[in-house]
């Protein structure tokens, strides 16, 4: 994950008196992980973090499964109906005790703030463009974006250019895989992708505004809202290590080889019950008997999720732009008909796609059945 970094301006050391040249106090905020254990930031603020003034009632939001088959799966998420902002526009395709997938089509700019407590959150820009306003700074970002969002951050979503947005929530951190650190947590060698790849939030100055400033806050099981007495991003300073952050999916250098690797090469991200995947455009297998292709699998234990990003997908035809495909644990897939043979001798792909393995099953949204396609169970006949 990210290193420890400061911004603004902070005392000289934690939980002691800090004010500014007219003698205002500064109001210290410890914002932790793991209770006390894991990472965290002290964020210093203009006035106490916890002047409410309202808190709305709790409004359940059930995720619906629906009662479908246990098959494959090819959802057009091109096609799903979503509009709004960041929040309003998303629609669940897929979910477990792990995970949650949605999609949102967004074409508005946030007016609330919002806060996720109790999961993290992953947003992959398909496309459009937009600056993610944060407590902690802002992150700009364009197509190809993974903005990772650790729960309990304040945030808002100002659009530029209408955002299609892949979003996942975790249950847990979303990290940088273990294997790619050292034991002092410095991207190695050998890592796909190091420090210098990463985009860290960009400071800005405290907004100094007394009023009602609405927080929406994803619980488990529903939403809240919270009327706060200021401005939330009054932020003076903060420093630690637990903070959104920005890592664009064509910064992934492809680990290649003389015959064909096996998915954990294209890693990107690992959170509790699933890994995060990247497939970008890559040199081919150059073994003189290589196929190129994936070789036909089951995982036994975990499903597989692609979403399609971009480019020619070498291994399926009748794959959109945004498609994503569902293979369950323990059924066998792979290449379509013909694929497989096809890619002997071929030098390279230009595929762009977003791998999410979860190792618990998967449950079909019922709103993901308008954009599912019944057929593609039935496309590796010949």
């Amino acid at each position: 994950m990210p290193h420890y970094i400061q911004r603004g301006e902070i005392p000289p050391k934690r939980h002691t008196r800090f004010q500014d040249a007219e003698g205002n106090l500064r109001y210290e905020e410890h914002v932790s992980r793991q209770g006390f254990a894991g990472v965290y930031s002290n964020l210093y603020h203009l006035r106490m973090a916890s002047r409410m003034l309202a808190v709305g009632e709790f409004k359940a939001v059930a995720r619906e499964a629906a009662a479908e088959t246990h098959r494959h799966r090819h959802l057009r998420t091109a096609n799903v109906a979503s509009s709004g902002d960041a929040l309003s526009s998303r629609r669940l395709l897929l979910f477990n005790q792990d995970a949650a997938i949605s999609k949102a089509h967004v074409d508005r700019s946030m007016s609330d703030f919002y806060r996720n407590s109790h999961a993290d959150e992953l947003l992959f820009v398909q496309s459009g463009s937009g600056t993610l306003h944060t407590n902690l700074g802002r992150l700009h970002c364009v197509e190809g974006d993974y903005l990772i969002i650790p729960r309990g951050i304040i945030w808002q979503l100002e659009v530029d250019q209408p955002l299609r947005l892949l979003v996942l929530e975790t249950r847990g951190p979303l990290e940088t895989p273990e294997r790619y650190r050292n034991k002092h947590g410095q991207f190695l060698e050998a890592s796909p992708y190091c420090e210098r790849d990463l985009r860290l939030p960009e400071f800005v100055p405290p907004i100094n505004e007394e009023g009602e400033f609405k927080v929406q806050v994803a619980l488990a099981g529903g939403t809240q809202t919270y009327t706060y007495a200021q401005h939330p991003f009054d932020v003076v300073g903060w420093d630690g290590a637990n903070y959104p952050w920005a890592f664009n999916i064509s910064d992934f250098e492809p680990i290649t080889g003389r015959i064909h690797q096996p998915p954990p090469v294209h890693q990107t991200f690992q959170a509790p019950g699933m890994v995060i995947c990247s497939f970008v455009p890559r040199l081919f297998d150059y073994h003189p008997d290589a196929i190129p292709a994936p070789y036909y699998h089951s995982n036994v234990e975990s499903d597989e999720v692609i979403f399609y990003s971009r480019g020619e997908f070498m291994s399926r035809k009748g794959i959109e732009e945004e498609s994503i495909t569902l293979h369950p644990a323990g059924l066998p897939h792979g290449p379509q008909p013909g694929m497989y043979e096809g890619s002997i001798g071929k030098r390279d792909t230009n595929e762009l796609a977003v791998m999410i393995d979860t190792f618990a099953p998967l449950q079909v949204a019922k709103s993901a059945l308008a954009v599912d396609d019944p057929d593609y169970p039935l496309s590796w006949l010949e």
